[in-house]
């Protein structure tokens, strides 16, 4: 029988994190990296049909039960896998695999190939890359970001109470299953005396003003050397296949995977993802 999730609050420099563990405390280490505006929840149905792993989902800054960014501070990209390697160092992991979905995935993929033999084996989930952007659109990013970033912030949205922000939600996620929808929904939600509210920042939402180039996403990929298994869900995210294609051969020995399912596969209908996850480690 699996062992009951274990709640983690870890201390990096300037923020504390949540995280869940799953498995055994003997088992392979894994620390899994959930998709934007998602949480550390994003596994809770997939971790259990993983025994032999000991899955730490972490919820990453801004989301889930982990502390927002300052005030005045922004969400970029390039400081996720910064936040991802004080967490390995906080739970004293020198050498671990990477499990990540979406948002997840591209922060996986960009650790795997700067922190060399420390990353063991790299598994990523309907995702393989940060968001890119041309040279030639990113004054207009930009200046998108500094027109956000002046303006005031709305105030967040309140509810009476968990269910009727959890009916919100689901209506909000409608791509999910019942039982995904319900999962994110219990780490998405804080309630206080005065009700409860969404527990996600809202500066997630805001345009970052720089996103990488395809050169520096490419020179990312091709350095990423260890095994590394990418699972696609027959509806997962719509990217072209010539991308795709362009994108995982920069990849040395990428193994991929074909599940059924959309873009939350791995937690909507687990087996197929646990499944393809439990062959590649075994390998």
């Amino acid at each position: 029988m699996p062992s009951a999730p274990e709640e983690l609050r870890l201390e990096v420099p300037g923020l504390g994190l949540a995280a869940r563990a799953q498995g055994p405390a003997g088992g392979r280490r894994v620390l899994a990296l959930h998709g934007w505006l998602d949480s550390a929840a994003s596994f809770d149905r997939l971790a259990p049909l993983l025994p032999e792993l000991r899955i730490v989902a972490l919820d990453l800054p801004g989301h889930g039960r982990s502390d927002h960014r300052p005030a005045g501070a922004r969400y970029h990209f390039v400081d996720w896998p910064l936040d991802v390697a004080a967490t390995a160092g906080a739970l004293g992991w020198e050498r671990f695999s990477l499990l990540g979905h979406s948002m997840g995935a591209g922060i996986a993929s960009l650790l795997a190939a700067t922190l060399g033999d420390r990353v063991e084996r790299l598994v990523l989930l309907d995702g393989l890359a940060p968001g890119m952007t041309e040279p030639e659109d990113a004054p207009a990013r930009l200046a998108a970001a500094i027109a956000e970033h002046l303006a005031p912030a709305p105030p967040a949205r309140r509810y009476a109470s968990f269910e009727e922000a959890a009916l919100r939600f689901s209506r909000a996620r409608s791509e999910l299953s019942a039982e995904g929808a319900a999962a994110l929904a219990s780490r998405a939600i804080r309630v206080d005396a005065d009700g409860a509210a969404f527990s996600a920042d809202p500066r997630l939402r805001g345009t970052s003003p720089l996103r990488l180039s395809r050169a520096h996403v490419e020179a990312f990929l091709s350095r990423i050397r260890c095994p590394a298994l990418l699972v696609r869900p027959a509806a997962g995210m719509p990217i072209g296949e010539g991308t795709w294609s362009a994108l995982t051969a920069l990849v040395p020995g990428l193994e991929v995977a074909h599940v059924p399912g959309g873009h939350h596969a791995h937690l909507d209908d687990p087996a197929p993802t646990a499944a393809a996850v439990r062959a590649f480690f075994a390998r």
